[in-house]
């Protein structure tokens, strides 16, 4: 290890800055964030460092570097441009045994700066030792992504009630896991989903009881269309702290991979007429392991709350008093229409666009369980089917037998997001028996509309390809015709029409 890490307290403290140029400004902001009192030397400043001046935040001295200038002070970054002038700043401050951090100059530092990640009051420091700032700076551009600004109020909260803890519990040990369960639970949860008040609530009651044993909860999650990529910074983070996951046919490989190794998973299947459990077995099992103390992550494909059943599986958390809390993924509408480079709405062809189940309630009958057929007929809309493959042939006949135009554009897009991802594109009238012949199976999404012919300009994701075509290229579809009635033969939504 070249340097020790440590953070130095430089509050009120004097601190010296030699240059004026933008990289004293950045070392002088620094400085300032750290609530030090610093004071430039330079003869000219940049705007950036002028701006600084005027409003107060630094003291200049428009003269030459003296030693007297070091006395007294908590440490000095030198940025002067003047090889021999840094140098002779270094030589002295080292005599003096001051820190001095000399740009671009490591050899001569005793004091390098860190790439930083401020989560106040927690902060992260990340530091090559002056061999690669860059490489520092995109390790820290990568935790910037994955570590919340919510953080600093979690370890607010941990300063506010760390003298109380202290008083509750007399060992280190029931400290310890008194902090575990805060942070490793749904206190620290909803406080990091902006809900400090239940969150102070909560930790309130834990010190009364004393209670320091871990309490089950269940996150219901998101999954997102299938690439891993499209998860949430919140899912991820879930993903990496739950206990056992409950996972459907839905969730990609890919994004279960994310999930933490220890974990215990469970697959629950939710295949179209193939169900591994039941939902009512889902249900209770959930709030088995809740009660058992454990976190439990039920990780649903797409939007838990869009066509996922997360209404019916929280509905019987709540009845059980058992915590939990509701975590959005992209839908698989947006995630299939975004990738198939079809847009959902177009103020030239579709004012709305309405989503619709092709799955039907077991033991129901056509007439209890049939949408509305008029209502999804009519024109300048977008029709998304949700677990549509096995209904395809009866959604189109249905939708043409109410007005809907046989040759209004149809596609159907296959495991969306990912590498896998097929697009078969037609018409209400030819795309039942295009994806029978091309054997598409679920997952897959059913769009219908004008906006469906887009597709031919917009397309931008190839996964045959190994990447992604040219904005130019258009993609090419999967058992499509090329004649006036293939959606994709066209360029344009009314030249489909012809």
């Amino acid at each position: 290890m070249k340097h020790l890490p440590v953070f130095l307290d430089i509050r009120d403290r004097t601190c010296v800055v030699v240059g004026g140029g933008s990289q004293a400004t950045r070392k002088a902001e620094l400085l300032l964030r750290a609530n030090a009192r610093v004071k430039v030397l330079a003869e000219r400043l940049e705007p950036a460092m002028q701006a600084l001046v005027a409003r107060g935040a630094v003291e200049h001295e428009p003269h030459p570097f003296r030693p007297a200038h070091l006395h007294g002070i908590a440490l000095v970054a030198a940025a002067s441009g003047d090889t021999a002038l840094d140098m002779h700043v270094a030589f002295l401050a080292r005599e003096r045994g001051i820190p001095v951090n000399i740009v671009d100059r490591p050899e001569w530092s005793t004091l390098v700066f860190p790439s930083i990640v401020d989560r106040s009051p927690l902060v992260i420091a990340i530091s090559s030792g002056g061999a690669s700032p860059i490489l520092a700076r995109l390790l820290r551009s990568r935790l910037e992504a994955t570590i919340p600004a919510a953080f600093g109020r979690l370890a607010e909260l941990a300063d506010e009630f760390r003298k109380q803890v202290r008083a509750r519990f007399r060992s280190r040990r029931d400290r310890r896991q008194f902090w575990e369960r805060v942070f490793g639970g749904r206190i620290a949860e909803k406080m990091l989903s902006g809900q400090p008040r239940a969150a102070r609530e909560e930790i309130t009651r834990a010190l009364a009881a004393g209670d320091i044993a871990p309490s089950g909860e269940v996150y219901l999650v998101g999954a997102g269309p299938g690439s891993a990529d499209l998860l949430t910074l919140r899912a991820l983070r879930l993903m990496q702290q739950a206990d056992v996951v409950l996972h459907d046919n839905l969730v990609s490989a890919s994004v279960l991979e994310l999930v933490h190794a220890d974990a215990e998973r469970i697959y629950v299947g939710k295949e179209d007429g193939n169900h591994a459990l039941p939902q009512e077995e889902i249900n209770a099992l959930l709030v088995r392991l809740a009660r058992a103390g454990r976190r439990v992550l039920r990780l649903k494909g797409g939007d838990p709350f869009m066509f996922g059943r997360g209404g019916e599986e929280i509905e019987a958390l709540a009845a059980h008093a058992i915590p939990f809390e509701v975590v959005p993924g992209i839908t698989s509408a947006a995630g299939a229409s975004s990738y198939a480079g079809i847009p959902l709405t177009h103020r030239d062809y579709a004012q709305s666009c309405t989503f619709v189940t092709g799955h039907r309630r077991k033991g129901s009958s056509d007439e209890d369980d049939e949408p509305d057929w008029v209502a999804l007929a009519r024109p300048n809309q977008t029709v998304v089917v949700y677990m549509g493959v096995g209904t395809l042939a009866t959604t189109a006949r249905r939708l043409i037998e109410h007005g809907r135009a046989a040759d209004t554009p149809a596609a159907i897009i296959e495991r969306a997001t990912t590498l896998d991802q097929r697009v078969v594109t037609g018409t209400l009238e030819t795309l039942p028996d295009l994806a029978k012949a091309r054997a598409v199976r679920p997952p897959a999404l059913l769009i219908i509309g004008e906006v469906v012919a887009l597709r031919q300009q917009l397309g931008w994701f190839d996964p045959a390809e190994g990447a992604s075509p040219p904005s130019h290229r258009p993609p090419a579809d999967v058992g499509v015709p090329r004649d006036s009635h293939s959606a994709s033969a066209a360029g344009s939504p009314s030249a489909s029409r012809q």
